[in-house]
């Protein structure tokens, strides 16, 4: 039997197996389009578009620089980047469908995680660090269900189990301008997470991820 191979070709042109990656197989732009691709929600919006995961990250990471404005880049790239693996696989599971997919889908997230941790050279989650990080996470969720998707904070508590209250204030406007909550166009939202990328990357020490260090 031939290996088990499941490639995707990126917008780069790299090729990336989805089994099997490597540090060195996408391009960071390659990782902000399938991010902005990528969408929460199952796709569903009460807006004219669905909100991607790439302007999730940035709102999540939003939220944790309002505890810690000054914290180190290092730590903001790990926030900006703790979803980094749906744009690899182009896909954003709903949390309650996770446990169906079983021990495989972990894995195979799990590879993705590990790898885009080694290119990036990320600082491993301290337990206070991972708690503050869900907060945020589960925060913006309640928001994103109620100003995004539509359900009321009646539902959003009672159907969905969310138990955090959502926010009145966009913390996306006030870097970016535009209307609150309303979710961005891919090609925006691309842009805007790889600048926000880059800048982090370039505050923080540099890695060779070069074909040589293979």
């Amino acid at each position: 039997m031939p290996e088990a191979r499941a490639w995707v070709r990126l917008l780069s042109g790299k090729r990336l197996d989805l089994l099997n990656p490597t540090p060195f197989d996408w391009e960071d732009e390659d990782l902000a389009v399938g991010l902005a691709r990528t969408y929460r929600w199952g796709g569903h919006s009460a807006w004219p578009l669905p909100l991607s995961v790439a302007q999730h990250s940035l709102f999540v990471l939003g939220l944790r620089r309002r505890h810690a404005p000054r914290g180190d880049p290092r730590a903001d790239l790990r926030e900006l980047l703790h979803d980094a693996d749906e744009g690899l696989l182009g896909f954003d599971c709903i949390s309650v469908l996770k446990p169906f997919l079983g021990e495989a889908y972990r894995n195979l997230a799990a590879r993705l995680e590990t790898v885009i941790g080694r290119r990036y050279g990320l600082p491993a989650w301290t337990e206070t660090e991972r708690r503050l990080h869900k907060e945020a996470d589960r925060i913006a969720a309640a928001t994103e269900a109620v100003r995004v998707v539509g359900w009321t904070e009646e539902e959003m508590r009672d159907v969905l189990g969310i138990p955090f209250k959502p926010l009145r204030d966009d913390p996306l406007v006030s870097v970016y301008g535009g209307t609150p909550w309303e979710p961005w166009a891919p090609k925006l939202a691309a842009r805007r997470f790889l600048s926000e990328l880059r800048r982090l990357l370039s505050a923080t020490p540099k890695k060779d991820t070069s074909d040589s260090k293979r």
